[in-house]
């Protein structure tokens, strides 16, 4: 069974794609180790070169040698080459044209339960659920809960967003903007057990507000031998200790639960 959350991130594959996803925002774009860059200067083909930005963020340009752009956009590092070469004597008019080829310094991370996980350019502005979608959406075993890891002045926070929660209340200021070096971690969705006198025992996914009925639902339902009164939960308590409880068809489900539904007496 899919999640709403498969759902939610499936639609937002399909409007990212038909908005161009894969076209860069070149203006937005800020250069850094890695990345690799296709310079031109207009009237000037033997300065066309093609170069990477070193760890210490700076390219290797004809004539003038090393020039730091690291941290600037692609228009200011053409405005500041231009200069450059105009304050060296070597063009009246430096028109300098730079085309980004690989973004490999603004890269988001998309691990977890996702379709396709790995790394994804950051081009341009771009939201959580921008990646998810880029990702392929969340898998069938994937959950509602995303941790959003990022590290912004030398200090790393990990927040959690319910993307199903944040959808159905409209609250989309809860997507916030991801940079480079952020990661998004969708976490397996919760699961609780069933065993017994069940078509299906086993392991299932916990929806919200499932209740003891509809766990048993997900595991195909009773046997002919089962019994819908007597089950018993089997659960964790504060302390870590298993507590086996009488249940109810009615009484909601918690993770790592263990349903137990009993033979019939008739």
């Amino acid at each position: 069974m899919k999640s709403l959350a498969h759902w939610i991130v499936a639609a937002m594959l399909a409007a990212v794609t038909a908005g161009g996803a894969s076209v860069a925002l070149a203006a937005e774009v800020l250069l850094g180790p890695g990345d690799v860059v296709r310079l031109s200067v207009y009237g000037s083909p033997d300065l066309s070169v093609e170069t990477r930005v070193s760890e210490s963020g700076a390219i290797t340009f004809p004539l003038l040698g090393q020039v730091a752009v690291g941290g600037m956009s692609v228009a200011a590092a053409e405005k500041k080459i231009g200069g450059l070469l105009e304050k060296g004597g070597y063009l009246k008019k430096a028109e300098v044209n730079m085309l980004v080829t690989t973004l490999a310094s603004q890269q988001v991370s998309v691990l977890g339960q996702v379709n396709r996980p790995g790394r994804y350019p950051v081009e341009g502005r771009r939201k959580v659920l921008d990646l998810l979608a880029m990702a392929g959406g969340v898998s069938a075993e994937g959950s509602d809960l995303i941790s959003l890891v990022r590290t912004r002045d030398g200090k790393t926070t990990r927040e959690t967003i319910d993307i199903v929660d944040m959808v159905r209340k409209g609250e989309l200021d809860k997507d916030v903007e991801v940079a480079g070096g952020d990661i998004i971690f969708v976490e397996r969705a919760p699961r609780a057990y069933v065993t017994g006198e069940v078509q299906r025992p086993g392991a299932f996914r916990i929806e919200r507000g499932m209740t003891v009925q509809q766990a048993i639902s997900a595991g195909g339902g009773l046997t002919p031998r089962g019994s819908d009164s007597g089950m018993r939960i089997t659960r964790r308590d504060a302390d870590g200790r298993a507590v086996t409880m009488e249940a109810r068809a009615s009484d909601p489900v918690q993770v790592d639960d263990v349903i137990t539904v009993r033979e019939s007496w008739f």
